[in-house]
């Protein structure tokens, strides 16, 4: 099983401070999440502000991307969606 992150698509939720995106396996859509702490620890000029944290995904998104495939190919919860935090990185 491999990931790909075909489509570039991703948005900020506020109420759980997360981005959410979008990776395939086949024709299988998997809901990825990365923690507003994650993404800190990645940019750490990160500000609070909805536009800071989209940003910071953008400049991070290869990384994040790769850390999401593994994350998914060690199946770690064998589900629809996985949620990326800042020990993962």
């Amino acid at each position: 099983m491999s990931l790909n992150f075909l489509n570039p698509s991703r948005s900020f939720d506020s109420t759980k401070r997360r981005i959410n995106f979008w990776g395939y396996d086949r024709v299988r859509e998997i809901s990825c999440f990365v923690g507003a702490d994650a993404l800190k620890k990645l940019c750490p000029d990160t500000g609070e502000a909805e536009a800071s944290f989209l940003t910071a995904f953008d400049n991070a998104r290869e990384r994040i991307c790769k850390v999401a495939a593994q994350v998914y190919a060690h199946g770690r919860k064998r589900a629809n969606a996985y949620i990326l935090v800042a020990v993962d990185f």
